[in-house]
């Protein structure tokens, strides 16, 4: 009796360890806690804190300042608007301006508009985690490696430690939201 249960407890070992197994892959199987109310709530959160609302979300200005407008929550400099003016003189003094709106920002670099950060197919409706991830900590145009850098005024710089859990609560809120059609022009350089 006490052969047959070693034996058969060696069989089970053996069966166990020749199972394949894999890391599972968080872009294709996501965990069940990234699809929790919790972690869309802490990344709502995190986004709130962090001020990405301050340069992704178009304002009109109200009684006490500037205000979000709520339908385009997130979705950036509005592609359909006239590419506002600035002042060349100033920029090149060292300067910086935003818009009226406050999603596009002028200064030594040129011109550069804050991106459509939406589940929609023209903000990050087709982004990876690992795209997110490297747009984030790294400054990559679309998260891309080989892309260029991110453009002030947006700090990723501040970001580049930011833990993945936090990053992971963050992707998982701004997938959530409601997604806005809004094609975002591409920076403008100041003609010399």
């Amino acid at each position: 009796m006490k052969a047959l249960s070693i034996s058969a407890a060696f069989s089970a070992i053996f069966l166990i360890s020749c199972q394949k197994t894999s890391t599972p892959d968080p872009d294709q199987k996501p965990f069940a806690v990234q699809d929790s109310a919790s972690l869309v709530k802490k990344g709502e959160y995190l986004v709130t804190i962090t001020g990405c609302n301050d340069c992704h979300t178009p304002k009109k200005m109200g009684p006490k300042g500037p205000e979000l407008i709520e339908e385009l929550l997130l979705s950036g400099f509005q592609g359909k608007n006239a590419i506002p003016e600035f002042d060349k003189e100033r920029t090149q003094k060292g300067f910086a301006q935003m818009s009226p709106d406050m999603t596009a920002a002028a200064g030594p670099w040129g011109v550069s508009f804050a991106a459509n950060i939406t589940p929609d197919e023209t903000g990050i409706g087709s982004w990876t985690f690992e795209q997110f991830k490297t747009a984030i900590t790294q400054g990559k145009y679309k998260g891309q490696e080989n892309g260029r850098p991110l453009l002030p005024p947006m700090p990723w710089f501040n970001y580049t430690d930011m833990k993945d859990e936090d990053l992971r609560a963050i992707f998982a809120y701004l997938k959530s939201i409601k997604p806005v059609e809004n094609v975002v022009p591409t920076p403008k350089q100041f003609e010399k």
